[in-house]
């Protein structure tokens, strides 16, 4: 029983670090929104609210990976 404790626990902390990555990576977008004009040097916003997306696909499996990894923590914490 103490084998598969470890095993979820490794396993756990692997896809955390994998979520916690993604979501590393969400969170340091550039809206699609946002633009940079380099003649003034300034940011436009164009919302429109059928194109504007607010999350990606990064955040969305980051979140979901960080959900698995911790309840992978939960079940071997009960296990072991």
């Amino acid at each position: 029983m103490n084998g598969i404790a470890a095993t979820l626990r490794l396993a756990g902390a692997a896809i955390g670090a994998v979520g916690a990555i993604l979501l590393f990576i969400e969170f340091f977008q550039v809206p699609s929104y946002v633009r940079y004009d380099t003649d003034f040097e300034s940011y436009n916003l164009e919302i429109s609210p059928a194109t504007a997306s607010e999350y990606t696909w990064f955040g969305r499996i980051g979140a979901l990976a960080l959900a698995v990894a911790f309840s992978l923590q939960l079940l071997a914490g009960f296990l072991g």
